[in-house]
């Protein structure tokens, strides 16, 4: 049974006045730590052992001798095994005793499983709970669902294989890295076979995966991936905010569109079929006439969500788009937690999220800023599920 409202507002009892905000480390962790900080809380990394130098080493709080920080932004690093190990009872019982709640990223929903983080684990988490589900495309109430009963424009799904007959992207995980993807292009029946054949022999996808895969028309257009916060804090009105925008960087998908066709036609054919590993970010701006669109879309996710998984979204999401050639937006894909795209932000803010609050503000520090608050005011249990 899933963790009830209720219980998640009991784990609160104890907590002190100045929760330690913890985050799992990898996907955006610094900028959850840095925000954290400059809002004057402290932050807690959970690291798997072997991946925790980045932040047990570079970016560990360095104080003064009257306790001031004068480096980094990690107040502590915990270490596990694996990072599932965090759903252990005596993990939890360690995170409540210090009064963590704990900001969920993808690397926390990819490596930790979704039922034990839906039933089992007792500890607050700031933000949406029950929407992190949404993110796998194969459950049957995943993003588009709710897309489509937002009445959010999204790519035209495609039944199968023997139905391609336009430009269509294949979307499936990749088989040997969680938080990455298999995905791969297709125009024709027969492409989509001789490339996931390939893909297959090289052991970037598995057949399971495969059987299961979306299938839907490519939408050609630049990606805007629009950072947004939203806020039960105040009203309705005034909960939604655009923070920022940033896009990916992909390899080896970047490196190939780089090369002219004839070099391109000229390499291994396993090699031009790209891979859409993520390995970093670029910030964007949006024409202004667009705002409007792009507010109204963050509006009906929202609504959407309050509808479909009381209370709704809570805190930070990300809903990712290509635009077409008017500037109109579809929804692709959707991030019901802190985007991965964040960290190009952190310190210097958002220049949505800095305009709007006047202060440099990242997508980490609004998170802070709202724990701060709601702290403050005794309503942390209004942003916790």
């Amino acid at each position: 049974m899933a963790i009830a409202a209720a219980e998640a507002r009991a784990l609160l009892r104890g907590y002190p006045a100045s929760p330690v905000v913890a985050t799992v480390g990898s996907h955006s962790a610094l900028d959850i730590a840095d925000g954290a900080v400059a809002e004057g809380l402290p932050s807690l990394v959970l690291a798997q052992q072997g991946r925790e130098a980045t932040y047990a080493r570079y970016y560990r709080t360095a104080r003064g001798p009257d306790g001031t920080r004068t480096r980094g932004c990690v107040d502590e690093v915990w270490t596990f095994p694996r990072f599932a190990d965090l759903a252990r009872p005596d993990a939890q019982e360690r995170l409540r005793s210090r009064g963590a709640v704990l900001v969920p990223n993808r690397a926390f929903s990819s490596y930790v499983p979704l039922e034990a983080i839906e039933r089992e684990f007792r500890v607050p988490i700031v933000g949406s709970r029950a929407l992190l589900r949404i993110e796998e495309r194969t459950e049957r109430e995943n993003y588009y669902a709710l897309l489509e009963r937002a009445g959010i424009p999204s790519p035209r799904r495609v039944p199968g294989p023997d139905a391609i007959d336009r430009l269509v992207m294949v979307k499936l995980p990749h088989a040997r890295r969680p938080l990455e993807r298999g995905f791969f292009t297709a125009a024709s029946p027969e492409e989509y076979r001789r490339k996931s054949d390939e893909l297959l022999r090289a052991g970037t996808i598995d057949a399971q995966d495969l059987a299961r895969a979306r299938i839907e028309e490519y939408v050609v257009g630049p990606v805007f991936n629009f950072n947004f916060f939203f806020s039960p804090l105040v009203p309705r009105t005034d909960g939604l905010e655009l923070l920022g925008v940033d896009e990916r960087r992909e390899s080896d998908l970047d490196g190939l569109v780089r090369l002219p066709a004839d070099q391109q036609l000229a390499l291994p054919v396993g090699a031009r079929i790209p891979h859409y590993t993520v390995v970093g970010h670029g910030t964007l701006t949006v024409r202004e006439s667009l705002l409007e669109e792009v507010f109204r879309l963050g509006e009906k996710f929202v609504d959407a969500t309050r509808t479909s998984a009381p209370p709704g979204i809570v805190g930070p999401f990300t809903l990712q788009s290509c635009l077409d050639r008017d500037g109109r937006p579809t929804i692709f894909d959707v991030a019901a937690r802190i985007g991965g795209g964040t960290n190009v932000h952190l310190a210097i803010g958002h220049p949505y999220g800095n305009a709007l609050w006047r202060t440099p503000m990242s997508t980490g520090r609004r998170i802070a800023l709202e724990i701060r608050r709601a702290a403050a005011d005794g309503r942390l249990a209004e942003i916790v599920t």
